[in-house]
């Protein structure tokens, strides 16, 4: 495909991209949309807000809300450096993830290796960055790449949502990725422990056990999703590139 130069691949009519809510369709007191969400991702205060990290992309919330005011857009690009850009407020713009710096840039621009830890993934999440090294999509081209072992990595890729059994094996993984390196969260329950949140026995997300560089999110993120947030952190996708480029079959 010619993206990120030409067009984003089509995207199917059950595509679900980012969720927003317009506040200004809510009836005074309704809260519908955040009783059925089954993570607690939506919240009201002045505004009505979603946490994308918490978010399944469900439909739950759309399904109960009487006057329509939550709709899932075509917009594929949520990918974002900071978790606290992950609170969206109504239809706002998201502040969508900003290139490394100069000096890390100059290391990982070019040739980013990728070791992939699945921390008790349900396999979805893991499906998807996999189709990304196909012919199809051709990760190898952007010069990242899936190594096997994380003493030739540059960053580590973690999905699931931490459980107590690979908490041990996911800060060992990272120890062992040589400084400078990165770390890069796929999906909700990387993030926050998606619909496993508040269970004892996970970690609520990678955050809790190593620092995070990159938040990807959704359950799972489209493949389309994933290879944005990895464009965006390396400098070859930015600002809001990509929008008028989706189109639907």
């Amino acid at each position: 495909m010619e993206y990120p130069d030409g067009p984003a691949p089509a995207l199917s009519q059950r595509f679900r991209g980012r969720p927003i809510i317009d506040s200004a369709q809510c009836p005074q007191g309704c809260s519908e949309c955040a009783n059925a969400c089954p993570t607690n991702a939506i919240t009201f205060g002045p505004k009505a807000t979603i946490d994308l990290g918490r978010c399944l992309f469900c439909t739950e919330c759309s399904d109960v809300c009487p006057q329509h005011a939550v709709t899932y857009s075509a917009d594929y690009r949520m990918a974002v450096r900071s978790r606290e850009h992950l609170l969206v407020e109504n239809s706002a713009e998201m502040r969508l993830a900003e290139e490394l710096g100069t000096k890390l840039k100059s290391l990982f621009g070019r040739s980013l290796k990728i070791r992939q830890v699945s921390a008790a993934g349900c396999n979805a999440c893991e499906a998807d960055v996999n189709v990304l090294g196909t012919i199809g999509w051709d990760l190898g081209r952007f010069g990242i790449q899936i190594v096997a072992s994380p003493r030739h990595a540059d960053a580590i890729l973690v999905t699931g949502c931490v459980s107590e059994n690979m908490r041990e094996a996911l800060r060992k993984t990272y120890d062992a990725v040589p400084a400078p390196k990165l770390v890069i969260v796929v999906g909700a329950c990387a993030i926050s422990g998606g619909p496993f949140l508040g269970n004892p026995q996970q970690h609520c997300g990678a955050e809790s056990v190593v620092p995070v560089d990159l938040y990807i999110p959704g359950c799972p993120p489209h493949p389309l999703t994933i290879l944005d947030g990895l464009l965006r952190l390396v400098g070859k996708v930015k600002g809001s590139k990509g929008l008028m480029a989706v189109f639907r079959r």
